[in-house]
């Protein structure tokens, strides 16, 4: 019975898997701010493009 102790206090005590998590949940929330970035520029630089286009035709 003394072993089935010592066993599940040492998983219980044991670390290693949390710096894998800890990796996973930082890169997972590095790509959700460069997809947030990425949107948001696409959508500005479609803007000032249609913006361009516009005044092009209409001077054209």
């Amino acid at each position: 019975m003394k072993g089935i102790f010592e066993k599940v206090k040492g998983f219980i005590d044991d670390e290693s898997g949390l710096t894998m998590v800890e990796y996973a949940v930082a890169g997972s929330l590095v790509t959700l701010g460069a997809v947030a970035a990425f949107t948001a520029l696409g959508t500005t630089i479609a803007a000032s493009i249609d913006y361009m286009a516009s005044h092009m035709a209409t001077a054209g």
